[in-house]
């Protein structure tokens, strides 16, 4: 990985002007913040600035505002939620930019905090608008950006404030990106990745690439169905692409190209209908009932992905195994969930993982603390997978 600077590389910072992009795009239902793990992910960084004496200026966005500012989506509703966790009172500005941001900077003592208005209020922003940049770049001195989450937009406060100030990654994008490079950049070998989901067509470049970097490739959830029903067996009900026949057999041939071993469900627990409690039974692979759907991978099939993180060094892990939200089809993630994070624990084993269905998935599993790492990011983790460039993290090392 290409070398970026942290905040290890920052001395002397009292009285200087940080802007700090974090992610405080948390849920909030009646007024009140519901989940906190974003804002507190990010509190190592902002506290470590303040208690140096700096003046920590926020930068955030709060969901896709379409016309300008809105009292929804304003992130005022959040401040008692950042003030709860930080442990001190956060001043606000009505803006990001203009009179009122550079007002509030100006007024500023060190070590205080500021969170500045959504930076999505103004259009410019997803456009890394040059003029736009250059505003917020007015009131820094320094561009920390904490936001990995949102690394994979090329916006003006996460790739653009780095053309203009000193940019240096914070510690949960240091943090995240360390864990990723021991995922799949320079990773112990066996590596072990495990992808599963509703669709192929999701993950097409997810599964392209990493045939070419894993030594074994589990494939789970509905979208091992494509691959089952591409080797000609009758799948049922279940959910399938069938259009995406070939492109499974491709992806299967690369993988066997690059001495990769795609491990597809060998049994599966089906049902007539999609609830909880269906009335439910375990059949081969090759014996799905025409009038069944495939909801989960049967016993023989977790005993096989068991073996294979077993024998892994490393593992990647994108997407259940089955249909978790609902028991009893969520046996199979449960169980290899709890295998990969005993075998963590007992230092034999590298755990990274992360997507929205996956972090549910291994909260819902009670393992979840118990993994290497576990991105929040959503998007950019799944980009960074696929093996894609993240501006907001390549605009770093740029500038190391």
């Amino acid at each position: 990985m290409p070398a970026f600077k942290t905040l290890d590389d920052l001395t002397d910072i009292a009285g200087k002007r940080v802007l700090v992009r974090v992610d405080l795009n948390v849920p909030v239902a009646d007024g009140k913040v519901t989940d906190k793990t974003r804002i507190e992910r990010v509190a190592p960084t902002i506290l470590e600035l303040s208690k140096k004496g700096a003046k920590v200026i926020l930068l955030a966005h709060f969901g896709r505002p379409k016309d300008g500012p809105s009292a929804d989506l304003s992130l005022s509703q959040i401040l008692s939620a950042v003030n709860e966790v930080l442990g001190q009172k956060i001043l606000f500005a009505t803006d990001c930019i203009g009179p009122d941001a550079e007002q509030a900077v100006s007024a500023m003592k060190n070590g205080e905090i500021l969170l500045l208005e959504n930076t999505r209020f103004h259009k410019a922003e997803e456009k890394n608008d040059a003029a736009f940049t250059e505003a917020l770049a007015r009131n820094g001195d320094l561009f920390v950006n904490d936001a990995f989450s949102a690394a994979h937009r090329a916006h003006s406060s996460t790739e653009g404030l780095a053309h203009h100030l000193p940019a240096y990654a914070g510690r949960t994008m240091q943090e995240e990106l360390e864990a990723l490079e021991k995922g799949l950049g320079n990773p112990s070998r066996p590596v072990v990745a495990i992808v599963g989901g509703a669709k192929v067509s999701s993950k097409i470049d997810l599964l392209q690439n990493l045939v070419k970097k894993v030594d074994a490739l589990v494939i789970g959830g509905g979208m091992a169905n494509t691959f089952i029903a591409a080797q000609g067996i009758d799948v049922g009900k279940s959910l399938c692409e069938h259009d995406l026949a070939e492109t499974a057999k491709a992806i299967m041939t690369e993988a066997k190209a690059s001495n990769c071993t795609i491990v597809l469900p060998v049994d599966g627990v089906i049902a007539r209908e999609f609830k909880a409690g269906a009335a439910n039974e375990v059949v081969a692979i090759d014996a799905i009932p025409a009038d069944a759907m495939v909801l989960d991978v049967g016993p023989k099939s977790i005993e096989a992905v068991n073996e294979w993180i077993s024998k892994a060094s490393t593992l990647v892990w994108n997407g259940p195994l089955g249909a978790f939200e609902i028991s009893p089809f969520d046996a199979a993630t449960v169980a290899a969930a709890k295998h990969a994070a005993a075998e963590t624990k007992a230092g034999k084993l590298t755990s990274v993982a992360g997507g929205g269905d996956t972090v549910a998935a291994l909260n819902h599993a009670g393992v979840a603390d118990d993994f290497s790492y576990v991105s929040t990011a959503g998007g950019a983790f799944l980009e960074w997978m696929e093996g894609k460039e993240l501006p907001g993290v390549s605009v770093l090392s740029k500038t190391a």
